[in-house]
Protein backbone atom coordinates (compact mmCIF):
# COMPACT_ATOMS: atom_id res chain seq x y z
CA UNK A 1 0.00 0.00 0.00
CA UNK A 2 1.20 3.55 -0.89
CA UNK A 3 0.58 6.27 1.21
CA UNK A 4 0.33 9.54 0.03
CA UNK A 5 -0.30 11.37 2.70
CA UNK A 6 -2.31 12.66 6.04
CA UNK A 7 -5.63 14.63 5.95
CA UNK A 8 -6.53 16.09 9.73
CA UNK A 9 -10.06 16.47 10.58
CA UNK A 10 -11.89 19.08 11.76
CA UNK A 11 -15.15 19.58 13.00
CA UNK A 12 -16.28 23.11 12.94
CA UNK A 13 -19.37 25.08 14.18
CA UNK A 14 -18.80 27.79 11.38
CA UNK A 15 -17.87 26.07 8.16
CA UNK A 16 -17.31 29.69 6.46
CA UNK A 17 -15.44 30.99 9.27
CA UNK A 18 -13.39 28.24 9.72
CA UNK A 19 -12.84 28.10 5.48
CA UNK A 20 -11.54 31.45 5.28
CA UNK A 21 -9.19 31.15 8.25
CA UNK A 22 -7.64 27.69 6.74
CA UNK A 23 -7.39 29.24 3.40
CA UNK A 24 -5.56 32.06 4.94
CA UNK A 25 -2.94 29.48 6.20
CA UNK A 26 -2.73 27.48 3.08
CA UNK A 27 -3.07 29.84 0.73
CA UNK A 28 -5.34 26.98 -0.50
CA UNK A 29 -8.74 27.41 -2.09
CA UNK A 30 -10.92 25.64 -0.11
CA UNK A 31 -12.52 22.35 -2.14
CA UNK A 32 -16.39 22.05 -0.89
CA UNK A 33 -18.92 19.12 -0.80
CA UNK A 34 -21.57 17.56 1.02
CA UNK A 35 -21.59 13.97 2.13
CA UNK A 36 -24.47 12.47 4.38
CA UNK A 37 -25.62 15.82 5.44
CA UNK A 38 -22.72 16.98 6.34
CA UNK A 39 -20.60 20.05 4.23
CA UNK A 40 -17.20 19.33 4.07
CA UNK A 41 -14.56 21.97 2.49
CA UNK A 42 -10.87 20.47 2.00
CA UNK A 43 -8.38 23.38 2.76
CA UNK A 44 -4.77 21.51 2.30
CA UNK A 45 -4.03 18.65 4.49
CA UNK A 46 -7.32 19.86 6.75
CA UNK A 47 -10.50 18.43 6.27
CA UNK A 48 -13.16 20.89 7.80
CA UNK A 49 -16.86 19.50 8.43
CA UNK A 50 -20.37 20.83 9.70
CA UNK A 51 -23.52 20.04 10.12
CA UNK A 52 -26.08 17.93 12.23
CA UNK A 53 -24.31 16.58 15.66
CA UNK A 54 -25.35 13.30 15.20
CA UNK A 55 -23.61 12.89 12.12
CA UNK A 56 -20.34 14.87 13.36
CA UNK A 57 -20.03 12.33 16.34
CA UNK A 58 -19.57 9.42 13.95
CA UNK A 59 -17.04 11.44 11.64
CA UNK A 60 -14.92 12.12 15.15
CA UNK A 61 -14.38 8.88 15.68
CA UNK A 62 -11.67 8.74 12.58
CA UNK A 63 -8.39 9.87 13.42
CA UNK A 64 -7.15 11.07 10.11
CA UNK A 65 -7.64 10.45 6.23
CA UNK A 66 -4.93 8.89 5.28
CA UNK A 67 -4.51 9.55 0.91
CA UNK A 68 -3.46 6.44 -0.59
CA UNK A 69 -2.34 5.52 -4.24
CA UNK A 70 -5.11 2.61 -4.43
CA UNK A 71 -8.20 1.71 -2.24
CA UNK A 72 -8.22 -1.84 -3.16
CA UNK A 73 -4.70 -2.35 -2.49
CA UNK A 74 -5.15 -0.35 0.79
CA UNK A 75 -8.36 -3.31 1.94
CA UNK A 76 -6.12 -5.91 0.92
CA UNK A 77 -3.02 -4.78 3.21
CA UNK A 78 -5.43 -3.72 5.72
CA UNK A 79 -6.89 -7.33 5.68
CA UNK A 80 -3.65 -9.50 5.99
CA UNK A 81 -1.81 -7.03 8.27
CA UNK A 82 -5.04 -7.73 10.65
CA UNK A 83 -7.16 -4.45 10.52
CA UNK A 84 -10.76 -4.62 10.51
CA UNK A 85 -12.79 -2.48 7.72
CA UNK A 86 -16.00 -1.58 8.77
CA UNK A 87 -16.76 0.76 5.44
CA UNK A 88 -16.00 0.57 1.50
CA UNK A 89 -14.52 0.63 -0.58
CA UNK A 90 -17.33 3.23 -2.04
CA UNK A 91 -17.10 5.79 -3.95
CA UNK A 92 -16.77 9.40 -2.71
CA UNK A 93 -17.13 12.92 -4.59
CA UNK A 94 -13.01 13.16 -4.51
CA UNK A 95 -12.53 9.27 -5.46
CA UNK A 96 -13.11 6.20 -3.53
CA UNK A 97 -12.71 5.46 0.64
CA UNK A 98 -12.85 2.83 3.39
CA UNK A 99 -12.98 3.03 7.02
CA UNK A 100 -10.51 0.62 8.56
CA UNK A 101 -10.00 -0.02 12.63
CA UNK A 102 -6.85 -0.82 13.48
CA UNK A 103 -5.88 -3.90 15.75
CA UNK A 104 -5.05 -1.13 18.73
CA UNK A 105 -8.39 0.65 18.06
CA UNK A 106 -7.91 3.36 15.94
CA UNK A 107 -10.69 4.10 12.94
CA UNK A 108 -8.36 5.87 10.33
CA UNK A 109 -10.42 6.98 6.79
CA UNK A 110 -8.04 5.73 3.65
CA UNK A 111 -8.97 7.50 0.14
CA UNK A 112 -7.75 7.31 -3.39
CA UNK A 113 -8.38 9.97 -5.83
CA UNK A 114 -9.74 6.92 -8.52
CA UNK A 115 -12.82 8.12 -10.42
CA UNK A 116 -15.61 5.51 -9.92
Amino acid sequence: MEILGTTLRICVDDLEAAAAFYQGLTGTEPMRFERGGVSVAAVGCFLLMSGPESELEVLRKVTATIAVADVDDAYATLSQAGAQVVAGPVPTPAGRNLIAVHPDGTVFEYVDRKAV
